[in-house]
């Protein structure tokens, strides 16, 4: 282990113990799925890297490793790695779940996978400790990050990372995924929203310096899990154990009270002030709702210490999610819409069936599923969701709907819109003008100041879309409050299925999405009893 300083040292004289999954192994599995392509063209960080990868995710393309990146072939680190979890293909490689699984089940399997969490362990030394870098040595520019995009107002290195902070008052930890802009060759401008997790640590320290300490490549399940808006009393290693089904090792800092993976490709350490007198501009920035953001002065990280292993590996990708063009952050929707049915069986509201954080609004737009128990069922949902801490990005449009309504369906969610919502009635409620996303260009800049107000401002939207119950039950509707749907009867279905081809009609009979021959058992389930 040696420092660039010229001096030995060693973070702990045992050697490593087995740190088991990391960037390298998850490269592995992809590149034995057909999921990894190395690029070893000659290719240009400013615009072109972020160019690809968006070309690349908007395909469901693979993971892509960039080995030849244009005055990066003699810097300290040579090589960026992207769009490792940019498809379902990918997060079922995570998951270890089957093709095939549906979008429903893969946020069940997580709902179950977060209840079990495993906290990680502390080793002694590990991979990540075997280059130290101190003082003058610090330059951030001997990374490869991209300029993502061409508006940017700069190099953007805190994209798909781990930000780790820590609660000063009960030590708890919290990573977090925190936009962050080079301005400096020992310096990085970040977006800092104090009414985010990270925003009350800051508070709690002041008025002195944060630590902070930021992973650039570590297994997937990081930026996964950092970019979920678990309660605060959940740790995010815990999850990530959860998740590979073993601790997290975790290895102490150099020059920060913190501790992060012990096989972590690339960790930079620093403190952040919290005096605005200190803050830089940092922006324009495409961020997630695909518009270009403005520029606003913000914290700065300053680092201290660099800590890397041998040829390390870069993790980034970019944002911006409009229809057609979804990212890697939308493929975090499959967690947060776990993590949010969680949060609202927490609190006891029961009937949930399905919970849905569409991925082209990044969870701005909110979809719950609800076996109907009482009148207000879907007011109570909305009212849960609003109240809850990561309402500051999520939830600003909740949605709900029957168990005969497929969320992932947009003709029956526009079905339902059409005939189960009526505004004068009540089913269009607003809250608000209340906290919100600070990124949301859709609330007027002036309202939007995060530095002056501590969020955004949004004024909420809950639409239910669930029958009525102020109707009376009639006798002509069997009893119900609401009119029956027309269809046909499963013995009916069941009898035409089994003659189409007597028929001579010439087509196959499809499901609904035209992909496969119906079977008698999805007959059944194609038009349930309501």
């Amino acid at each position: 282990m040696t420092s660039t300083t010229g001096i030995p040292r060693r973070a702990n004289a045992a050697e490593p113990v087995n740190t088991g999954p990391d960037m390298r192994s998850w490269l592995a599995t992809l590149e034995a799925a057909d999921q990894l392509r190395h690029i070893t063209v000659p290719v240009d960080w400013d615009e072109e890297i972020g160019a690809i990868t968006r070309a690349n995710l908007s395909l469901g393309g693979p993971a892509l490793l960039f080995e030849n990146i244009i005055g990066h072939n003699n810097t300290r680190c040579t090589k960026l790695v992207t769009s490792a979890l940019g498809s379902r293909r990918q997060i079922l490689l995570m998951l270890g779940l089957p093709e095939g699984t549906s979008d429903s089940q893969i946020v069940a399997h997580l709902r179950d996978a977060f209840k079990k969490p495993i906290q990680p362990r502390v080793v002694q030394t590990g991979p990540v400790k075997e280059n130290i870098v101190e003082g003058a040595a610090i330059d951030l520019n001997e990374l490869p990050v991209p300029k993502w995009h061409g508006e940017d107002g700069g190099r953007y290195i805190d994209t798909y990372c781990g930000v780790v902070t820590q609660d000063r008052m009960t030590g708890r930890d919290n990573i977090g995924l925190y936009r962050g802009m080079i301005i400096d060759r020992d310096k990085i401008a970040k977006l800092l929203v104090p009414s985010q997790g990270w925003g009350g640590h800051m508070a709690e320290y002041k008025p002195e310096p944060m630590p902070v300490a930021v992973v650039y490549g570590w297994h997937d399940v990081l930026p996964f899990c950092a970019g979920s808006p678990f309660p605060k009393s959940i740790c995010e290693w815990d999850m990530m154990g959860a998740l590979l089904g073993r601790p997290v090792d975790l290895v102490a800092c150099e020059s920060v009270p913190l501790q992060v993976p012990a096989s972590a490709e690339i960790v930079v350490e620093g403190f952040i002030d919290p005096d605005p007198d200190t803050f830089a501009m940092e922006g324009p920035f495409a961020e997630y709702p695909g518009f270009i953001g403005d520029a606003a002065p913000a914290p700065v990280l300053r680092v201290t210490c660099i800590t890397h292993r041998n040829d390390p590996v870069l993790r980034g990708t970019l944002e911006g999610i409009r229809p057609g063009m979804l990212n890697e952050d939308s493929i975090v929707n499959f967690a947060r819409s776990a993590i949010t049915w969680n949060a609202l069986d927490d609190l006891g509201i029961g009937g949930i069936t399905d919970l849905w954080m569409t991925e082209v609004t990044n969870g701005q737009n909110t979809l719950v599923q609800i076996q109907k128990r009482y009148r207000g069922h879907a007011q109570q949902i909305a009212a849960a969701l609003w109240g809850t801490g990561g309402a500051v990005w999520f939830h600003k449009n909740v949605v709900v709907v029957e168990e005969d309504i497929d969320l992932h369906d947009p003709a029956a969610l526009d079905w339902a819109m059409s005939y189960r919502v009526n505004a004068g009635l009540g089913d269009i409620a607003f809250f608000g003008p209340g906290f919100g996303s600070s990124l949301d260009p859709s609330t007027p800049p002036e309202r939007n100041d995060a530095n002056k107000y501590g969020a955004g401002e949004w004024t909420r939207v809950l639409v239910d879309a669930t029958r009525s119950w102020e109707v009376a039950p009639r006798k002509v509707w069997g009893g119900r409050r609401f009119p029956p749907t027309d269809r046909l009867t499963p013995a009916l279905e069941s009898r035409i299925a089994a003659r189409w081809a007597e028929y001579g009609i010439g087509i196959p009979y499809l499901d609904d999405k035209g992909r496969e021959m119906l079977t008698l058992e999805k007959l059944s389930k194609r038009f349930p009893a309501v």
